[in-house]
């Protein structure tokens, strides 16, 4: 009996759930960094996060008007390049126009470069959300690198040291050095990197410390996580891979030189791994379909982000090491694809 056959580009959903109904899940399970970001810097937040979602699904609609395409925006997937595009930004206390600048500029670049260029949903070839954290980074450095010191914060000396906060002239506005800021600062000049770090970690658990949105707390992105683990919507091979690479490369460079490099939870809890390992890596469109492939992407995500981090010139290397296995990731298919029993490899 004769059964119709679906050819389409990933994601290739085993299950029966629908595009709409993955991205709904990836969607809630960001919401308690959501709610952590709004707690932390309030309003800027809401402002960030709104500003990038509706500039990231206006851009597709528009693309598919400009290119006479059906509406994909029912599946909800230009939502999710949003909000995982705001949680990799910085907030900012001050002016609001240039949040919104930086909000619709990376939403723009994120779906009209990273997505809709490729031919949408599937098509495309790196995240969509990191292709836009890339450009903003390299087009507005400064900006990208200066972090908003939360509203719930002690602002005391002693506690994150007297070089790493600057005020404005207006009160509610602080900037803060990120943990990642701090430690490489203390490779750079050799200074000792436990005077801080002890400290620093509880702050990144908890959600008190400078950094992009989906930064600043590590419980609010393991509960989300976790949700998406048992829902099943994402496999746990990339989170582990990532996390256990990362956490690899931090330990060797913690055993040889503990005075100057951080301690490996210290780089676990800090910056966008977590993020990354759970929401970004584990992207369907961008990332292997075997499970061989999977670990293998993973391992070279947290092994090329700690690079960066340990040995590179920025403090953090999510973005480049998601795009760098992204363009490797077809590749790795081929190699790692299965052979049927009796079968031969393809030339």
């Amino acid at each position: 009996m004769l059964t119709d056959i679906r050819v389409s580009c990933s994601p290739h959903i085993s299950k029966h759930l629908s595009t709409r109904s993955v991205m709904i899940d990836v969607i809630i399970a960001l919401a308690p960094a959501m709610l952590a970001a709004g707690y932390y810097f309030r309003v800027h937040a809401l402002l960030l996060i709104c500003t990038c979602v509706i500039s990231c699904v206006a851009t597709e609609w528009l693309c598919n008007v400009i290119c006479k395409k059906p509406n994909s925006l029912g599946d909800f997937s230009a939502v999710v390049t949003g909000i995982i595009l705001a949680l990799s930004l910085p907030p900012r206390s001050w002016p609001n126009w240039q949040i919104i600048m930086i909000a619709v500029i990376g939403g723009v670049v994120s779906i009209a470069i990273g997505k809709m260029v490729f031919g949408g949903l599937g098509a495309n070839i790196f995240n969509p959300a990191m292709v836009g954290r890339t450009f903003l980074t390299a087009s507005f450095g400064v900006m990208m690198t200066t972090w908003a010191v939360p509203y719930t914060m002690d602002l005391n000396m002693s506690k994150i040291g007297p070089d790493n906060i600057s005020a404005s002239n207006t009160k509610e506005f602080r900037t803060q050095a990120t943990p990642l800021a701090w430690s490489k600062m203390a490779i750079k000049n050799e200074l000792g990197a436990d005077l801080y770090s002890e400290l620093q970690l509880k702050a990144t658990l908890t959600g008190e410390v400078g950094g992009s949105l989906g930064e600043t707390s590590v419980i609010a992105l393991l509960i989300g996580g976790i949700y998406l683990l048992i829902r099943r919507t994402i496999n746990f091979h990339i989170p582990l891979a990532v996390i256990t690479s990362a956490f690899v490369f931090a330990t060797i460079a913690f055993l040889r030189d503990s005075y100057t490099y951080v301690p490996p939870l210290f780089h676990l809890s800090s910056g966008g791994l977590m993020l990354c390992a759970f929401f970004i890596a584990t992207d369907p469109v961008t990332a292997p379909l075997t499970r061989r492939g999977m670990w293998i992407f993973g391992i070279g995500v947290g092994a090329i982000t700690m690079l960066i981090r340990i040995v590179g010139v920025y403090q953090e290397g999510v973005m480049f090491s998601v795009l760098l296995m992204n363009a490797v990731t077809p590749l790795i298919d081929r190699l790692c694809r299965r052979i049927p029993t009796g079968g031969k490899p393809g030339a």
